[in-house]
């Protein structure tokens, strides 16, 4: 499928199906690949988008594996706020970028928001069914073996919700790899949704390729390292 489609977009770009300036050949896309990756504008747009990206998925991760952990554990909590929780659930991330922008102004911490906001959800949801679906077994095999509290979660536990929480992870990774990408289209100086904002601005199609690609390249290999390391860390979630 790859060769299949490259094979149509030479063909169509070549033989001028398509406007050139609507559909650049490969040849054009690669030349001006080589020109941002040559004067460096390419790995620092790379650099700041992964920057902002971890930075807020990370922060999700702090905030929503312990609420995750607590709200399955505690019902009443989790009833408690359940409403406030949907309702943030139910907002676009995007849709608060000119509120977030008045608030927070248009540097880093308004990206970070956004990005915190559009992975928290997947983060957390996972995180809490996997907890909420443990064995019972598991908490009476942690009385027999007379842990803490700790223990148990450490060694039993977050091993047995592993694969689900592997799996909020990569989706929360996703999500907010494109919601970053949808912010810098918006109100930024660097990063790759700035670079294809710029060059549509100066009718580089080109360039918007390679922008287009790197993020698709960038979120194939995210992905990719999160199935490796469920594979190490958790493997019998595979089988």
């Amino acid at each position: 499928m790859p060769l299949a489609l490259f094979v149509l977009w030479w063909l169509a770009s070549t033989l001028q199906w398509v406007n050139p300036y609507l559909l650049p050949c490969p040849e054009s896309v690669l030349a001006a690949f080589w020109e941002l990756l040559d004067n460096g504008t390419l790995f620092e747009h790379i650099r700041a988008s992964l920057g902002r990206s971890l930075g807020g998925y990370f922060m999700a991760i702090v905030f929503a594996l312990p609420m995750g952990y607590f709200f399955a554990k505690y019902e009443s909590l989790h009833i408690q706020s359940r409403l406030v929780l949907e309702s943030l659930r139910m907002i676009p991330p995007l849709s608060l970028i000119p509120l977030l922008i008045l608030w927070l102004g248009i540097g880093e911490v308004a990206k970070l928001t956004i990005v915190l906001l559009a992975s928290f959800f997947p983060i957390y949801l996972n995180a809490y069914s996997g907890f909420k679906q443990l064995d019972y077994r598991y908490g009476e095999l942690a009385k027999t073996l007379n842990l803490s509290t700790w223990e148990k979660i450490r060694h039993i536990e977050f091993p047995g919700a592993l694969p689900s929480v592997f799996t909020g992870l990569r989706l929360g990774f996703g999500y907010s790899w494109r919601a970053l990408v949808s912010a810098e289209l918006i109100a930024a100086s660097s990063g790759l949704g700035y670079l294809i904002s710029d060059a549509s601005e100066m009718a580089r199609t080109d360039q918007v390729f390679v922008g287009i690609l790197m993020i698709a390249l960038l979120g194939i290999v995210g992905d990719v390292l999160f199935q490796y390391g469920l594979k190490k860390i958790a493997p019998w979630s595979l089988k």
